[in-house]
């Protein structure tokens, strides 16, 4: 048992060390039996050298077989969809000859790796930068616990293999970014775009233009999703339809604004139904018309689109995009967005004088300093987590509140025990630190002379002031 808790670090490390042994083994075990059976299993589950003369198979079964390149167990595994008429052998021999690429194996690429893989796509590519990381895992349900902290890419690699270990998995460790990513799109058919950010989804479509590739899109955030195809069947790209990029307070990301597991896992699943279409080359898909669905009304509308642009840029008649000046465009700058998921811009709109870190803020606390301290976090963050003692009062509703600040540093310096002719200082903290930079410049504007920005908010407060506080 252990006795204090470095024993109890390194024992949990230890378990979780084993669980990812643990993965990888019964990961490899379901690899081994897969060869296993294409080597000594026929297709009726018996030794093939067992078998007597009289009770063999008969030959125009193997003919049968050889024709549309399945063999007995790929019948079997893919029966189901062998059985549908739309669907049948001739769609699943193209799919296993297929190859997809998936950028991304975060919420939407989760569930779409996972059916792509269990469909029986011939190749299947992973492009991904990241690890798994704890709050993540409500909807990037492909990883498991035992791979928090490490590669996104093998994490799900595993999954897919634990599923279908006879699909060649590719795994590409590293951001896609426009100096690799004609490398690596050129190796796939048909591209599914399951990232989170503006920069990314220009550069995908660029790229899947160029290289006249269909691009599988999807995009989820809160409680909504959509979905649509590019650059297939004479459709759109990309930019046919966005032409110039929207303001970056319009690029909502899940980190920041939240989503409900489910809803990117519904997308993800249809941009997994609409990459197999276009590889197996059945049905209608989704090109020119985009899906929107809502999860709260349980409503999804099909939108007609405008058709490819001829004006377009990438695609249109007299598109300047060639292969090196997609490489040298830089997709940051064109859209204000870092590529990053976990690169957040940071504001500096204030002088040095108007800041506090959160040490210096904890020490002021912890000296007993008469202050007012303002969050202007919306309500239901402030419901998440907040410091002791702080005043709720969004951003956007600042200017309204002016009085009760007024009210709230009079109150504190009329109850100063020491008598102090000073006024009490007053704070401002958000979740990152740039929001309150905003509101300190406002208060100024108003009057608040003394009102400071607490840097880096309160996820800084977590690293630097207190561990035990919560963040999400």
């Amino acid at each position: 048992m252990a006795s204090n808790g470095g024993d109890a670090s390194s024992i949990i490390r230890e378990i979780e060390r084993l669980k990812t042994e643990k993965s990888d083994i019964e990961s490899r075990i379901s690899l081994l039996q897969a060869q296993l059976n294409e080597t000594q299993i026929g297709p009726n589950g018996c030794d093939p050298s067992s078998l007597s003369p009289s009770s063999s198979p008969l030959p125009s079964r193997y003919e049968a077989a050889s024709e549309h390149g399945l063999t007995p167990d790929m019948i079997h595994r893919y029966s189901r969809h062998l059985l549908l008429p739309s669907f049948g052998v001739d769609a699943q021999s193209r799919l296993l000859k297929s190859s997809i690429l998936v950028v991304g194996a975060g919420g939407l690429g989760s569930p779409a790796l996972l059916y792509l893989a269990a469909s029986g796509v011939g190749r299947l590519g992973i492009v991904d930068n990241d690890v798994v990381e704890l709050n993540n895992m409500h909807r990037q349900i492909i990883h498991t616990e035992a791979y928090i902290g490490q590669s996104k890419v093998k994490s799900a690699a595993a999954a897919c293999r634990a599923i279908n270990s006879t699909v060649e998995l590719v795994e590409h460790i590293e951001a896609l970014q426009a100096t690799n990513a004609l490398d690596i799109v050129s190796k796939y058919d048909v591209v599914i775009d399951a990232t989170d950010n503006a920069p990314s989804r220009y550069m995908i479509n660029d790229c899947c233009v160029v290289l006249g590739k269909p691009l599988v899109s999807g995009a989820a955030v809160g409680l909504e999703g959509q979905l649509t195809v590019y650059n297939h069947n004479g459709g759109p790209c990309y930019r046919c339809l966005f032409p110039t990029p929207p303001p970056t307070t319009a690029c909502q990301r899940c980190s920041d604004s939240g989503v409900l597991g489910v809803v990117p896992g519904v997308i993800g699943c249809l941009q997994a139904l609409e990459a197999i279409k276009v590889a197996s080359a059945i049905g209608e898909p989704l090109c020119g018309r985009m899906l929107l669905f809502d999860a709260l009304s349980a409503r999804i509308r099909i939108v007609k689109l405008r058709g490819r642009s001829l004006q377009c840029d990438v695609c249109g008649e007299n598109a300047p995009l060639t292969r090196q000046l997609f490489q040298d465009f830089d997709y940051e700058d064109f859209t204000q967005t870092p590529l990053s998921s976990t690169t957040r811009p940071k504001l500096n709109l204030l002088p040095e004088n108007a800041r506090i870190s959160t040490k210096e803020y904890k020490e002021r606390v912890l000296n007993g300093e008469a202050h007012v301290l303002v969050d202007v976090r919306p309500s239901h963050h402030y419901k998440i987590a907040a410091l002791p003692k702080s005043l709720n009062i969004p951003l956007s509703s600042l200017e309204g509140q002016l009085p009760m600040i007024r009210s709230a540093l009079q109150e504190l310096q009329e109850g100063n025990a020491l008598g102090s002719e000073s006024y009490p200082s007053l704070f401002v903290v958000c979740r990152r630190g740039n929001d309150s930079q905003r509101a300190v410049q406002y208060l100024h504007k108003m009057g608040f002379a003394s009102a400071r920005d607490i840097i880096g908010g309160l996820e800084s407060w977590a690293q630097d002031a207190d561990p035990n506080f919560p963040t999400y």
